[in-house]
């Protein structure tokens, strides 16, 4: 008896879909933003620098344990979704045939930055418990707490994130080119945003990491496909 062997077309190599990337993206910094704008409009004025005067920093404490309370839901929220992006994403890589550690990178980066938003959540919503706000000694400690974990601690995290995705998207031809260039610029102003811990006056540097680190990550979910043709797999 002879068996005839038919020669199939190679199928293309698929990445699993996932939770949609874009909508998780979009989601955390929908949240971010949202704790932001309604904190700033109950209080009248933004969350208070760390170093802005000592009795500036008690009285917003003091007086706006709502906006407080809300931008401590809102920054916990927006954690959440950060960490099943940074989950999705690295399988989508290794799914696509990325083997160097980049996906493992994106992974680790992602779930530390998501932890660091929430715990920064977390100490802010402590914040906004009267009996704290009275007391400046704890005032000053929680919100030095709640600005290293949600800012410098987050961000250099997030910058790794960003690394993660942009080197296997600019190597293996995943992302446009300029793209992955500008998530590779903005992953290492999200590392130089650990010298805000020696000097204050780069502190601009963790809004940028913070801000184009999530839109950029808005702009790879767009991008990023969801399979490769076998050849190149």
């Amino acid at each position: 008896m002879t068996t005839t062997e038919v020669t199939r077309p190679a199928r293309p190599y698929r990445a699993d879909a996932g939770p949609p990337l874009v909508v998780l993206a979009g989601v955390s910094t929908a949240l971010l933003l949202a704790g932001l704008i309604i904190s700033t409009t109950l209080a009248g004025e933004t969350f208070p620098s760390p170093y802005a005067a000592a009795d500036l920093v008690e009285s917003y404490f003091r007086n706006n344990s709502t906006a407080v309370a809300i931008t401590g839901f809102f920054t916990f929220a927006s954690g959440v979704p950060l960490a099943i992006y940074a989950a999705t994403v690295s399988a989508r890589l290794h799914n696509l045939g990325i083997r160097n550690p980049g996906a493992t990178i994106a992974l680790v980066g992602g779930i530390v930055a998501s932890a660091f938003l929430c715990l920064s959540g977390l100490l802010g919503w402590v914040l906004s418990r009267p009996d704290v706000a009275g007391d400046a000694g704890v005032v000053h400690a929680l919100q030095g707490l709640t600005f290293l974990t949600g800012g410098p601690g987050h961000v250099v995290l997030l910058g790794l994130l960003v690394a993660g995705i942009a080197v296997p998207g600019l190597l293996a031809g995943l992302l446009p080119r300029w793209v992955a260039v500008v998530g590779l610029v903005i992953a290492a102003v999200s590392e130089l945003a650990t010298l805000t811990l020696l000097v204050d006056g780069l502190m601009p540097l963790v809004p940028i990491g913070r801000f184009g680190g999530l839109l950029w990550l808005i702009a790879a979910a767009v991008l990023l496909p969801k399979r490769r043709p076998a050849a190149n797999a």
